[in-house]
């Protein structure tokens, strides 16, 4: 686990992933070379990473879907590896309860359902050791991993935090097409979050004004959502579960709503399954995670009923392998 300052520093980064290392030090009331020479010590021991990820429904980038697969008796690591190497496979864990792997992956194309039928159908089946599966297509998004960040600051810090980051618009557009060069803009910062203007700028032949105005416009429509990624125990959140809600048709916005901005909450979307919302949630220990379930939840009128699963392995997550190699989302 990582001590106080550095959970600070990670916090802080997921805030505001691009924030001058000045700037987060004046905020954390820290030094701006300690700032530097600690946050450069997390990513070269790959404590962290700083990436970004789509808004895969509004970019049009594909639909991303859940997917619950059952294995045969041994076979939960070999199954997670060849799902973990999909290109189109954006996270994989493994998770207690009826199913042995949660996955999410992300449907391409201008002819997604039968992509998916077939990925579905065909390819996940066939692979060695895979007995059923159950897939969970999700219809909105309330939060995402990109948006959530260690509850470890202070209302003013977080505040002053997201004062140094790029402000979205007022009304964020349904759904924008990329222009090639925007995608090109969007699949470099997906490599490196904190990429100079300038070496974008020489990578794609831009000029460094342009390079600027770009990636703020993909930040502005949030159609990329900057990411620190970092494994929550090291945050000192040990209890990391994903949880299954029926909610009553009526209060599915509210309850998702509500949900999505509980500290706990890292994602939280709405989805076409077993299951009205999905939720991925980290606290520090089972008893947190017990009162979150019982009072966070349970003092939700709408809320039907809730599945519990405790996630007792990541084999990928936002595209990223446990050792640190980054697998790029498909053009």
């Amino acid at each position: 686990m990582l001590n106080e300052m550095d959970r600070r520093l990670v916090a802080a980064l997921q805030v505001s992933p691009r924030a001058p290392w000045g700037d987060l030090g004046k905020v954390l009331v820290e030094h701006e070379r300690t700032v530097a020479r600690r946050v450069q010590r997390l990513l070269a021991d790959g404590a962290i990473r700083i990436t970004a990820t789509y808004d895969d429904l509004r970019s049009g980038v594909g639909n991303p879907v859940h997917l619950r697969v059952r294995t045969s008796p041994g076979s939960v690591d070999a199954v997670a590896q060849v799902l973990a190497a999909r290109r189109d496979v954006r996270a994989v864990f493994a998770i207690t309860g009826a199913a042995d792997l949660w996955c999410e992956l992300i449907a391409s194309g201008d002819d997604h359902p039968r992509l998916l039928h077939e990925i579905l159908a065909n390819e996940i089946p066939a692979i060695p050791g895979v007995q059923a599966t159950e897939a969970q297509v999700v219809l909105r998004t309330f939060t995402t991993v990109a948006d959530w960040h260690a509850p470890v600051l202070s209302e003013d810090e977080v505040a002053g935090l997201r004062a140094l980051a790029v402000q979205p618009l007022a009304e964020l557009p349904d759904r924008v097409e990329f222009a090639a060069s925007d995608q090109d803009v969007a699949e470099l910062l997906i490599r490196d979050g904190r990429m100079s203007y300038t070496q974008i700028a020489q990578e794609l032949g831009f000029s460094v004004p342009t390079a600027q105005r770009k990636v703020a416009w993909l930040l502005e429509r949030q159609l990329v959502h900057l990411r620190v990624e970092a494994e929550p125990a090291l945050l000192g959140l040990r209890a990391e579960a994903q949880l299954g809600l029926e909610v009553r048709p009526a209060g599915l916005d509210a309850v998702g709503t509500a949900l999505g901005r509980h500290p706990a909450v890292r994602y939280c979307a709405a989805i076409a399954g077993s299951y009205d919302l999905l939720i991925e949630a980290c606290l520090a220990h089972e008893t947190e995670l017990y009162r979150f379930v019982t009072q966070v939840i349970g003092g939700l009128p709408d809320v039907v009923d809730v599945d519990t699963a405790f996630i007792t392995r990541a084999y990928k997550r936002g595209h990223l392998f446990k050792d640190g190699q980054l697998t790029r989302s498909p053009p």
